[in-house]
């Protein structure tokens, strides 16, 4: 094994035409962090503070605009807009497409601008987008605009989770993830009491309830945006709610976490993102996830309804599930943080979802099949941050990393448009295609995290008993070593991955 970066045909191209120099300079060294456990927990508290509860916010009112069409259903959607068969459940799948397609040129597009910028270009478009959805007069139209919200929307969460590792360590990402992501779940608790008592406007300025559901919480995204440029810190080094010495030591802290990787953007690293056959395997994971994920965000309420329960009280019933899932996503951040694995909490979570849905398909019992809403949700909500921290945790270098989450991202919410179709009118009241369907993709993702653990878990020690025969260990691993492997990624001899 070579500590020496070795020769390759970018070695002739000159210094004018490369993003850096590949001379080191020692001089150019960050210094170590220097404050003690008390003044890092304060440091850590002043950005917890100051980044995540706004970013919660922003993924609250994405995922609120693009699930409140279930609520809508229930509220005469479908009716109104001679809605028949399928309908429904393509205007749910032509919005995932377009999300999809939208995500790693956004968060390129992200990286080459600012996050304060970017993000408050998106969030006026779907907000936009959303308070037209309740303009619609027909299907045609309502397609239309679901399309629209999902380009709109698609940049934000790989994009603000290529964000929050700009700021934190690799082991502090997980909770701060969790924390971000458990507005999914407030959103669903949330949005079916809002939307109770929004659908009784139905009337007011000659429109529907379900319209209103869509033009408040249009309204409510573009308000928000307005502010997001000026609440939205770009990096450490521009953050105005730190001091000097502070943006010092976060600097200093990522230089020591991220092992002194290449952070420029350069094409290189989106193609090593591209040949990396370890982000198709959570990709896959991936997808397994999300299309319960969607199908229990889509559907739920639907789902509730035919255990036997009006309109109304399925609307009310949907939200404890949602409590306890944000409960779960948050724990398990922070559990996975304190112990520096994931697979080990991926493979747990999955197997409570699978406990979930076989409760939902093996019986007829109402109250059986309602105990296992919260199995199903408390099991697949954890795994989309804990998921996209371990794939985050093992990508080595900033640009690659951030199209790697954005290929991890798309391809899991393709899971959306196989979750559009998932619950079929016909397949009611038991749904067993649907739960069927569930419990196989959980299962995949289950084999899949297995799979990957173990095999980083080898590679981890195969890289320590490398270094050793060397002579070297971690610690002895000079700066002017590491910098001569900085284009290698998670590749590099002294990169280790999170298992």
């Amino acid at each position: 094994m070579s500590f020496v970066k070795p020769k390759s045909s970018e070695d002739s191209v000159s210094l004018e035409e490369k993003p850096y120099s590949s001379t080191y300079d020692a001089s150019q060294d960050t210094q170590g962090p220097t404050f003690d456990r008390t003044r890092t927990a304060t440091l850590l508290r002043k950005m917890d503070w100051n980044i995540v509860p706004f970013l919660s916010l922003l993924y609250l009112l994405s995922f609120l605009d693009r699930t409140n069409i279930g609520n809508a259903r229930l509220a005469g959607l479908e009716k109104d807009l001679n809605m028949k068969n399928l309908d429904y459940n393509v205007a749910l799948a032509v919005f995932f497409p377009w999300y999809v397609a939208a995500e790693i040129p956004s968060n390129i597009m992200m990286k080459r601008t600012s996050p304060s910028l970017w993000l408050c270009i998106i969030m006026l478009a779907w907000g936009i987008s959303m308070t037209l959805m309740g303009l619609v007069t027909n299907y045609t139209s309502l397609l239309i605009v679901r399309m629209a919200l999902g380009l709109a929307e698609g940049g934000l969460f790989p994009g603000v989770t290529w964000y929050i590792t700009l700021w934190y360590r690799r082991h502090e990402c997980g909770l701060r993830m969790a924390i971000f992501f458990s507005a999914a779940t407030l959103a669903g608790a949330f949005g079916g009491l809002l939307a109770r008592g929004i659908s009784e406007m139905r009337g007011v300025s000659g429109k529907t309830g379900w319209a209103w559901i869509f033009i408040l919480e249009g309204i409510a995204t573009v308000v928000v945006a307005l502010f997001a440029k000026w609440i939205i810190h770009d990096n450490p080094e521009t953050g105005k709610f730190l001091t000097e010495e502070e943006r010092t030591e976060i600097k200093a802290r990522l230089k020591l976490d991220r092992t002194s990787l290449a952070d420029e953007y350069h094409v290189r690293y989106l193609y090593a993102a591209l040949r990396d056959w370890k982000i198709y395997v959570h990709m896959l994971i991936t997808i397994g996830i999300y299309t319960p994920l969607y199908s229990i965000s889509l559907f739920l309420p639907t789902i509730v309804r035919n255990m036997g329960y009006t309109n109304n009280q399925s609307q009310l019933m949907s939200v404890p599930p949602y409590v306890l899932g944000c409960v779960a996503t948050i724990s398990a951040g922070y559990f996975a943080d304190r112990s520096k694995e994931r697979g080990r909490y991926m493979m747990g979570f999955c197997l409570v979802a699978i406990l979930g849905f076989v409760l939902l398909i093996s019986t007829s019992n109402p109250h059986a099949q309602y105990a296992g809403t919260f199995f199903a949700v408390s099991g697949i909500y954890p795994n989309v941050p804990m998921g996209v921290a371990w794939n985050g945790n093992n990508i080595g270098g900033s640009t690659k990393r951030a199209v790697g989450i954005a290929m991890h991202v798309g391809f899991g919410n393709l899971g959306g448009v196989i979750s559009a179709f998932a619950y079929r009118s016909k397949d009611a009241p038991r749904y067993y295609s649907g739960h069927g369907l569930l419990i196989a993709t959980v299962s995949m993702s289950f084999v899949l995290s297995l799979f990957m653990h173990l095999y980083l878990k080898r590679e981890n020690a195969r890289r320590d008993a490398a270094m050793q025969a060397m002579g070297y260990t971690l610690d002895s691993y000079t700066e002017e070593m590491k910098h001569g492997e900085r284009e290698k990624g998670d590749n590099a001899t002294f990169f280790r991955y999170t298992v």
